[in-house]
């Protein structure tokens, strides 16, 4: 459930009133993670790596007040629920979009992202969640890429990670993700802990 509430009444008050009429409104921070973990965990259990780093980006973000803000069209709205986007493709040759609910658990999780990456991957059907804030990602693996910027403009304001092909040397495993946010919804240290909350969930998976 979302509700619009008065931004003069939140922590994000002046955030909202220099950031909104900013042309440019989004930021991007990258970081290099260390997914050793998730990696050995994705081969030892069998499951999909993008869903693990879904899963545990769902349960960083989900621990930051922040994240359920969400300014939209010069209002600011708070939700209740949290839902993690992802773009499979489709059997049409294009892109399909759905909304995966955040749960902390990682087996309820990994069923819902299963069953709907397949759904939409055969319908060519967006199954998208309107009362939940949504965490997009992006994960372009075809390459090594060192940094992903989305587009700067105040027509998607929901906050973003991407990531390309993680990285293997010797017995450690790197993942170099990109992290890109609203101004108006968080500050950059905002976003820093999310990034170190990040690694820590990865790290303890």
């Amino acid at each position: 459930m979302k509700q619009e509430i008065n931004p003069e009444e939140t922590n994000r008050a002046v955030a909202f009133e220099l950031w909104m009429k900013s042309p440019m409104p989004m930021v991007t921070l990258t970081k290099t993670l260390d997914v050793t973990r998730l990696y050995k965990v994705s081969r030892r259990r069998r499951l999909k790596f993008n869903m693990l780093l879904c899963w545990c980006i769902g349960c960083a973000a989900s621990r930051i007040e922040e994240f359920y803000l969400l300014p939209q069209n010069g209002k600011l709205y708070k939700y209740d629920q949290m839902a993690i986007n992802v773009i499979v493709d489709n059997v049409m040759g294009g892109l399909s979009f759905c909304d995966i609910a955040v749960t902390n658990d990682l087996e309820q999780f990994n069923a819902s992202y299963l069953h709907l990456t397949k759904t939409i991957s055969q319908t060519c059907r967006d199954i998208l969640d309107d009362e939940a804030v949504i965490v997009g990602t992006s994960a372009v693996t075809g390459t090594e890429l060192d940094s992903i910027v989305n587009q700067y403009s105040d027509q998607f304001c929901n906050p973003m990670v991407m990531w390309g092909r993680y990285r293997k040397k010797w017995r450690k495993v790197t993942l170099p993700i990109s992290f890109q946010f609203h101004h108006a919804q968080m500050d950059g240290s905002h976003a820093a802990r999310f990034l170190e909350e990040l690694q820590e969930v990865i790290k303890t998976l």
